[in-house]
């Protein structure tokens, strides 16, 4: 299928050939039929693009300092790698989709294949969307009207807040097709409308809609006509649908507003406010959020939980649905507002027009296969990116995941071992285009079971969200196909005997698997001379592992204990097995407590070993980024060897070693990934010994259940 991507690195747009997604549990598969250009947003997107790097640090100013700190712990050239790996990665466009359902997910009641309905969609021939993000479209109601119901939705959410009454003055700033919509919204509120823009065009428009108007930059005073317009009183309200740096748009709605009248702020204006101007009114003053209640929150977009009517009566669902019946009535004519229609196959042309100097407004983009185009074509779920022939003697490698550390760090690594890249599978599919084109896979696809049925691939490399890495190590054993999971094994001890009971059916049916986890700190050059260091001495030792991990966002799916597991899983399992190479020795005790907070990701895990050897894995996120993030301490017969972040080891009192530093970090990703493939291309062992994984699992299994307790 054809999807719209842009470049966050040159601002260039492409219409992308993407492997069809499916509609997982609580969502929809919609064929496109039209999808609406958001003028306002996605040109910032295509001008942020366009900018070179110091235009971009001028654009993102709070990005600035969290590079100059990665640069301080990391160095220059990890850091400058990391961003522009992530500029590189393209992002699709658009948020304004009509179509028609094609498939509903597990879960679905309220929506059947068949019915339109617009969302927040992709520009894309078909898109994947949560049903709490959909709204079913009446018969009076044309896809080329549907298409503006999200930007009406905005425009109403800001209405709401900024709760007019019948008879009410209230000021409109800025005239885009949000700004447009309002004006219509509120004169169906009853209240009086002065509508201010810089556009002759869109002021006509406005005033077609039941608004007075004035135009800014003509000479006429904005504050004198709102002043007049009031009747002397100052009015009532302001709405700000205008996009500029310039806080002149907030200063002007204080002037003209009366004592204790309200201004909301929809669009995008700087915010460098008067005390003074506030003050003296006791006006209110709010930032409206998208769509309305539920904006942002996981549970109900994602997870399908909606908020009870009775409490929350408008959502972003609700808000659709209103904006819809308020078409569907005649109240909110949208028809004016097209200026262009264009194919998406003509999607360079509509975003050159954005980003020029020819006047546009509404920019419709038509999605013609219609039923020219079968669903079975519709719906491939995999692309063919470069075909080619199986080379003797290759690991041919099919990837499960392509996110950011996948592309970042994962995939980077594999190909370094020359192995032969034959899929990778993405939920979305554009990270799965990506991935492909950059790194040289064969192909993409949306469908993760044909990796596993696919006869040429006999390694799996799973890089997954948490909670699917068991079912995805079994599935790739039970198909007689060696795995590499990033880290966690598992979540939990339920899971990892699924896992150790699979082996076990693999090796008595005569296939030993190797099992590989991306547990790669043991693998760095440092570590590994820590190691031969302490092969040659005697006796226990002491070993003190220091994490500065930051503060994570409660939201984050990695805190989600269903999904992510929380960090002690995801992430300290990698000090649990640091710690566990170096002593040499198996795990006999371990206590973990943690600081009462929310998330609990502030953890000591203590741990003790066969040979006497302890460990303690500081694991804290209420550090200061600017200060290392990992450093790691070994005391062993008077003598110490100090590790900081993996770029510099330091010995005292240590006979014949003083330093090991390298010009950049490296925490073996790459060593650990060659590792497997030499594992699999020779029949050799596995990189770290099955039972060991196993031991390290459960330890960091029980430990994460420690801290949430």
């Amino acid at each position: 299928m054809k999807q719209i991507l842009q470049s966050l690195k040159t601002g260039t747009t492409e219409v992308a050939e993407v492997p069809c997604p499916t509609a997982g549990s609580g969502q929809l598969l919609i064929r496109s039929s039209r999808t609406l250009v958001s003028a306002g947003t996605e040109r910032m997107l295509v001008d942020f693009g366009k900018a070179g790097l110091i235009g971009k640090a001028n654009q993102q100013p709070e990005r600035v300092k969290q590079v100059i700190n990665k640069i301080r712990t990391d160095g220059l050239a990890p850091t400058l790698e990391a961003v522009l790996n992530k500029l590189d990665q393209p992002l699709p466009l658009g948020y304004c989709n009509v179509g028609t359902v094609l498939q509903a997910g597990a879960d679905v009641t309220a929506f059947a294949p068949g019915e339109r309905v617009v969302s927040n969609g992709k520009h894309a021939e078909a898109v994947v969307v949560p049903v709490n993000l959909c709204a079913k479209v009446p018969d009076g109601v044309s896809d080329d009207e549907a298409a503006f119901t999200v930007l009406g939705a905005i425009a109403l959410q800001g209405i709401r807040l900024l709760q007019p009454t019948l008879g009410e003055a209230v000021v409109v700033t800025g005239l885009g097709l949000i700004g447009l919509m309002a004006v219509q919204l509120l004169h169906a509120h009853g209240c009086r409308v002065l509508a201010l823009d810089f556009d002759a065009q869109k002021l006509a428009l406005a005033e077609q809609f039941g608004a007075s108007t004035v135009r800014l930059g003509s000479g006429e005073d904005p504050i004198a006509a709102a002043s007049a317009f009031s009747h002397g009183r100052g009015v009532d309200a302001v709405i700000i649908t205008a996009s500029t740096k310039s806080s002149e748009p907030v200063h002007q709605a204080a002037l003209m507003s009366r004592k204790r009248g309200r201004i909301v702020l929809v669009g995008v204006t700087g915010l460098e406010l008067s005390r003074a101007d506030f003050y003296e009114k006791e006006l209110t003053f709010q930032v409206s959020c998208s769509y309305g209640p539920g904006r942002y929150d996981t549970n109900y977009e994602d997870k399908g939980q909606d908020y009870p009517f009775g409490f929350v009566r408008w959502t972003e669902q609700r808000n659709l649905e209103a904006v819809l019946d308020m078409m569907a009535t005649g109240r909110l004519d949208v028809g004016p507002l097209i200026s262009h229609r264009f194919n998406v196959t003509e999607a360079q042309k509509a975003y050159a027009l954005i980003g020029g100097a020819e006047p546009s407004l509404g920019i419709l983009l038509n999605y013609p296969g219609g039923s020219d185009k079968s669903v079975e074509a519709l719906t491939l779920r995999s692309v063919i990116l470069n075909p080619a022939g199986t080379p003797a003697g290759k690991i041919a490698l099919g990837f499960i995941g392509a996110g950011n550390y996948a592309t970042a760090v994962l995939i980077p690594a594999f190909k370094a071992t020359e192995a032969r890249l034959v899929l990778v599978a993405s939920s979305a599919g554009v990270s799965g285009v990506y991935a492909g084109r950059k790194f040289g896979f064969e192909k993409t696809t949306t469908d993760t079971s044909s990796v596993f049925v696919d006869p040429e691939i006999n390694a799996v490399v799973v890089a997954t969200r948490h909670d699917s890495h068991a079912d995805l190590v079994c599935q790739a054993i039970e198909k007689r196909k060696h795995v590499f999971v990033e880290k966690p094994l598992a979540l939990s001890l339920d899971d990892l005997r699924r896992i150790e009971t699979a082996r076990e059916k693999a090796v008595a049916s005569a296939f030993t698997p190797v099992v590989a986890l991306g547990f790669n700190r043991r693998f760095a050059p440092h570590v590994r001379k820590i190691r031969s260091l302490l092969d040659g001495i005697g006796g226990p030792k002491t070993f003190v592992m220091t994490v500065n991990a930051g503060a994570i966002p409660a939201e984050h799916w990695t805190q989600d204990k269903a999904v992510g597991g929380g960090r002690i899983a995801g992430e300290a399992c990698h000090f649990i097995d640091l710690l566990r190479f170096l002593a040499a020795s198996r795990i006999v005790r371990h206590v973990t407590s943690s600081m009462a907070s929310a998330s609990r990701d502030t953890v000591t895990i203590q741990l003790e070993f066969a040979d006497g050897s302890t460990g303690t894995v500081l694991y804290f996120a209420n550090g200061s980024k600017a200060f290392s993030k990992e450093r790691l301490e070994v005391f062993a017969s008077g003598r110490i060897l100090q590790l900081d972040n993996f770029r510099k080891l330091t010995g005292y009192g240590w006979p014949g070693f003083n330093r090991m530093n390298l010009w950049r970090q490296d925490k073996g990703q790459k060593a650990c990934a060659a590792a497997f493939v030499r594992a699999v291309e020779e029949g050799g062992a596995p990189p770290i010994p099955f039972e060991e994984l196993l031991e390290v699992s459960r330890v960091t299994i029980e430990a994460a259940e420690a801290a949430r307790a």
